[in-house]
């Protein structure tokens, strides 16, 4: 058997976050960095991650709070998931070595404090368009644009649910 309780290790505060990072850092360990709600994950989700994940040797997921998803206007009933069960979710994913709840409307500040060497968003953005991004090219890092999977949203798959 597995040992599951790696799944909460992996889930940190801001705080332990950067104090793990410096250390990922001082190994020489390249960092990638992609956020999102995850409310309801889905094949577009799972390949997202896994192409992050090939950009360095360690992915951060930076995570919604409940909060801050209702503050997207994704939906009165948004987000589904509450972000402890989220971020759990997401960290017990192989690909993933962090997870972090963000309470902010972006993850600005958390991106600032980690500086990632790789930011990571999906397909229906513009480098333009990721938040930190000018901050990360500056530092030497870059930014990477996945491409989308067509077909999948959460948003759409709680339409779907709500007219059955």
């Amino acid at each position: 058997m597995r040992n599951a309780s790696i799944i909460h290790q992996k889930v940190y505060g801001r705080d332990a976050l950067i104090r793990q990072v410096a250390v990922w850092k001082f190994l020489g360990k390249r960092i990638a960095f992609t956020n999102g709600v995850f409310d309801i994950v889905h094949h577009g989700h799972i390949y997202s991650l896994t192409q992050a994940a090939q950009e360095a040797d360690i992915l951060i997921v930076g995570i919604n709070s409940d909060a801050s998803v209702k503050r997207l206007n994704k939906g009165p009933e948004r987000p589904i998931n509450d972000q402890e069960s989220r971020a759990l979710l997401i960290a017990s994913m192989v690909m993933v070595d962090a997870v972090v709840v963000f309470e902010e409307d972006t993850p600005y500040e958390l991106i600032l404090s980690i500086m990632p060497d790789v930011l990571v968003k999906g397909g229906d953005y513009r480098v333009e368009q990721v938040v930190g991004h000018r901050e990360v090219i500056e530092n030497g890092g870059q930014v990477i644009i996945n491409p989308i999977v067509e077909g999948y949203s959460t948003t759409s798959i709680v339409r779907r649910i709500s007219q059955k």
